[in-house]
């Protein structure tokens, strides 16, 4: 489905599997294209980020939101167990499509045939190994400052590099179509011609179930957007 403004929209029960760290909730990773949102509506955690800044956590509670831009390697912890997030994500459809690099150790991300079979998470038990990978990871680029995040960052291009073309295709399909459709609409009715209401149509779809990076998803599957007039 594609929602206003070419966003992507799902909901997240997150995680509540303890860790090697104590800490329950879901896989770090980082978009290199897509900004995203949290708005929590129910439960209590919090988010850990790494990013050129440094390290940071900041507590989730009901009502929060809180957004971050695409190279934020970032972490949900689900501390009572009930914690509840609607997702917003920019440019739907992208995320699915490979816009997300998970912190698996060096090794791991070095090979791509080992990192193909850690990010797969067909049943339960594999989402945790890669949930618990990650995690791994994400110690090192802690320990490793300023030159293991450059290093990721480089190596995470390399894991999305095939996928460039794909990702703008559906950008331009998407988003950016979006977008220009305002543009085009304000032209129309800037020139008296409403003609465009008269193409209003309504969607509605069903979620899709399955297991996310971070929680139990939701998910409202991208679709081939309309037609903008």
């Amino acid at each position: 489905m594609t929602f206003p403004g070419g966003v992507g929209v799902s909901q997240l029960r997150v995680y509540d599997w303890p860790a090697a760290d104590g800490l329950c909730g879901g896989s770090p990773h980082m978009h290199l294209v897509c900004a995203e949102a949290y708005v929590v509506v129910g439960g209590s955690g919090s988010v850990q980020t790494l990013t050129w800044d440094g390290y940071a956590e900041t507590p989730l509670g009901p009502g929060t939101t809180v957004s971050f831009t695409p190279g934020t390697i970032h972490r949900l912890v689900n501390t009572g167990g009930r914690l509840r997030i609607v997702v917003v994500m920019q440019n739907s459809g992208l995320p699915e499509a490979g816009d997300a690099v998970f912190t698996f150790p060096r090794a791991v991300l070095a090979d791509p045939a080992r990192y193909g079979e850690a990010a797969g998470a067909g049943d339960e038990e594999a989402a945790r190994r890669r949930r618990d990978l990650a995690i791994e990871g994400l110690a090192e680029l802690r320990a490793g400052g300023w030159a293991a995040l450059e290093e990721f960052h480089r190596t995470a291009l390399r894991i999305v590099s095939g996928k460039l073309d794909d990702f703008g295709r559906r950008w331009r399909e998407g988003a950016l179509a979006a977008a220009e459709s305002t543009g085009t609409h304000l032209d129309r009715l800037r020139a008296g011609d409403p003609g465009h209401l008269r193409d209003a149509t309504v969607t509605a779809v069903d979620p899709v179930l399955r297991l996310g990076m971070c929680g139990h998803l939701r998910a409202y599957p991208p679709t081939t957007p309309p037609p903008y007039s």
